[in-house]
C-alpha cells in the first residue's frame, strides 16, 4: 500500500517490477551411465573435474568404459557431469568385529574389490573409557604398502539413541564403511578385525542394470536421474570393452531423454568398420534404436592413447568426446551453434577408426549419421550435425541438433521461469506479464543471435490473451501461451558460382 500522506513533503514507495527475470538453464550438463570401480551405486553424484571423478569412483578402470569416456569428456572441454554408477552382481566386504556381547559387522560402502585394501582398527580410548558402548575406529586405504587415505571416529557408540551412534555417524561421514546387521549390546573388542570377507567387481553389466522396466519404479539405473535436478546430454559407453549397448537400451534411454528433455549421443556399433556397414536399405543396421529427434548418432570410432596401457593406441566409442565438444560450443557460441565444423576439433584422437571420402560423407550425412572426418590443416574434426531424424527422407523440423537443442533449451527455461504464475488471477493483467516475461527472455536470445531475423518480429513471438486462452480455458483453469521463433539452422552446403569475365580496358 503506498503511504498515506500526512504532511508536506516527499513520499516514496517501492513498486515492484512488471517483468520477472527467467534465467536460462545449463545446456551442457552430461549424465553417464555406466560401470565404475567404485563410489555410489545407482545415484547422481555430481562431478566438475577429473580429479572429482577419481576421488569419488577410482578413476581410471580396465573394465570401465564410462570412465575412459569421462576422460575424454573433460579432455574435450566438459564441465558438469552427473555420474551413474550400476554393478551387475558385485559384492561389498564385509568385517566382523567381535566383543563381548554380539559381533559388530561393518561393510563396504558400496561394492567392489577396492575395499579389499582396507585396514580397520578399534580402540577404547574414549572419553569414557569404562563405557561399555564406547569406542574409537579408525580405517585406512592402504595401497602397495602405503597409506592413501584414512578416516577416524572418535567416542563412537553401539546404542541406537546415541547421537554418536556408529551406525549413523558411518552413514553420514564415512567414504568407505556402513554397519551391516543388528547392533551388539556391547562394543567390539579392540585391535584389528576377527574375520573379514573381500568384496567383489561382479560381471560385466547389461541392459538388466540400466534400462530394464522394472528399475524404473525404484529409481535405478537410467531412472536414477530423476533423483537429478537437470541434466542436457546422456551417455551411455559400451558396456565392456567387446560389448555394444543394445538396441532395447537406447530406445529406453530416448524414451526417457525425451521426457527429460535431453539429448542422447549414440555411439556407432562396433560392427560399422566402413560406411557400407551402416546403412541397408535406407535403415541403419546394427544395434540402433528408431530413429528419434532426441538422439544423435556419430561415426566412425576413434583411437585413442589408453593411459592403462602405457598410453598405447586403442579402440574408443565416441561419446564421450561428443559430449565434451558440445559443452565447449556451448560456452564459446552458444546452445545454437552446431557443435561441428573447424572449431569442433577432438582432442587427445590420435586417429580415427575410418577416413571418410566426400562422397562416403555424404550419404551418411542423408541418413542422419554424423560423421567424424580427419582434413590436413584442421585435424579431426566432428563434420555433420544432424539428429537420427535428419535424414533426407523425413524432412523433419528437428532435423539438426542444434535446433533441437535450442529449442529443448527454451522449453526447459520456461518450464522453470513461469512457475510464478500457478494460481495467479487467470486475466489479461496475468495474460500481459506473461507476454513482457517471456518476450524479455526470448528478446535476450535474439541479441545473443540465436535466431534469425533482423528484428525481434521476424525472430520471435509471444501471444497470451483472449486468442490463445478461451473462456473455456479461464474455467477450467488453463493459461495457453503461444511461443515461436526462427532457428539459425546450419550451413551445410556452402555453394560457390565462379563467373569468368572479360577484362575491361
Amino acid at each position: 500500500m503506498p503511504p498515506t500522506p500526512t504532511y508536506p513533503g516527499v513520499y516514496i514507495e517501492e513498486v515492484p517490477a512488471s517483468v520477472r527475470a527467467i534465467e536460462g538453464v545449463p545446456t551442457s550438463i552430461t549424465a553417464f551411465i555406466g560401470r565404475a570401480e567404485r563410489g555410489p551405486v545407482d545415484k547422481p553424484v555430481r562431478i566438475q573435474s577429473l580429479a572429482d571423478y577419481d576421488q569419488r569412483f577410482g578413476g581410471l578402470w580396465a573394465d570401465s568404459m564410462m570412465s575412459h569416456s569421462i576422460r575424454h569428456f573433460y579432455l574435450n572441454g566438459g564441465a558438469d557431469a552427473l555420474v551413474v554408477r550400476v554393478h551387475n552382481s558385485g559384492v561389498a566386504a564385509t568385517f566382523t568385529l567381535h566383543g563381548e556381547a554380539g559381533t559388530l559387522m561393518l561393510e563396504a560402502a558400496n561394492p567392489g574389490s577396492w575395499a579389499d585394501n582396507l585396514e580397520v582398527e578399534v580402540n577404547h580410548q574414549t572419553q569414557s573409557p569404562r563405557d561399555d558402548a564406547s569406542f574409537n575406529l579408525a580405517v585406512r586405504e592402504v595401497v602397495n604398502g602405503k597409506a592413501i587415505a584414512q578416516e577416524v571416529f572418535h567416542d563412537l557408540s553401539i546404542r541406537l539413541d546415541d547421537d554418536r551412534c556408529v551406525d549413523r555417524i558411518l552413514k553420514q561421514q564415512s567414504e568407505f564403511l556402513r554397519v551391516r546387521g543388528d547392533m551388539p549390546t556391547e562394543r567390539p573388542n579392540p585391535g584389528p578385525p576377527e574375520g573379514r570377507t573381500n568384496g567383489g567387481d561382479g560381471e560385466d553389466i547389461s541392459f538388466a542394470q540400466i534400462a530394464d522396466p522394472a528399475l524404473k519404479p525404484i529409481h535405478r539405473g537410467i531412472w536414477a536421474l530423476d533423483d537429478a535436478d537437470i541434466f542436457n546430454m546422456v551417455c551411455i559407453p559400451p558396456f565392456s570393452n567387446d560389448t555394444d549397448v543394445d538396441a532395447e537400451t537406447w530406445t529406453a534411454a530416448q524414451d526417457y531423454c525425451h521426457e527429460k528433455r535431453a539429448m542422447l549421443i549414440i555411439d556407432p556399433p562396433s560392427t560399422w568398420s566402413t560406411p557400407s556397414d551402416v546403412v541397408a536399405s535406407d535403415d541403419l543396421t546394427g544395434t540402433m534404436p528408431a530413429c528419434h529427434k532426441n538422439a544423435a548418432v556419430y561415426f566412425p570410432r576413434v583411437k585413442m592413447a589408453n593411459p592403462l596401457k602405457d598410453d598405447q593406441v586403442q579402440m574408443f566409442a565416441p561419446c564421450g568426446l561428443i559430449a565434451g565438444i558440445y559443452a565447449r560450443t556451448d560456452a564459446q557460441r552458444g546452445v545454437w551453434k552446431a557443435p561441428a565444423g573447424v572449431e569442433a576439433q577432438l582432442v587427445g584422437v590420435d586417429e580415427l577408426a575410418y577416413t571418410m571420402t566426400e562422397p562416403e560423407n555424404g550419404k551418411l550425412n542423408g541418413t542422419g549419421v554424423n560423421c567424424l572426418r580427419s582434413f590436413p590443416d584442421i585435424g579431426n574434426v566432428i563434420w555433420d550435425s544432424r539428429t537420427t531424424v535428419g535424414t533426407d527422407r523425413l524432412g523433419s523440423e528437428w532435423k539438426y541438433v542444434p535446433v533441437r537443442r535450442l529449442a529443448l533449451f527454451i522449453e526447459e527455461s520456461l518450464y522453470r521461469g513461469t512457475k510464478w504464475a500457478v494460481f495467479e488471477p487467470n486475466n489479461e493483467l496475468l495474460w500481459a506479464s506473461i507476454r513482457r516475461t517471456i518476450g524479455a527472455f526470448m528478446h535476450n536470445l535474439f541479441r545473443a543471435g540465436a535466431f534469425q531475423g533482423s528484428t525481434p518480429g521476424e525472430a520471435y513471438f509471444v501471444k497470451c490473451d483472449r486468442e490463445t486462452t478461451t473462456r473455456n480455458d479461464i474455467n477450467l483453469g488453463n493459461i495457453n501461451i503461444l511461443i515461436g521463433f526462427a532457428p539459425l539452422k546450419p550451413a551445410e552446403f556452402v555453394a560457390i558460382k565462379i563467373q569468368q569475365i572479360a577484362q575491361v580496358d
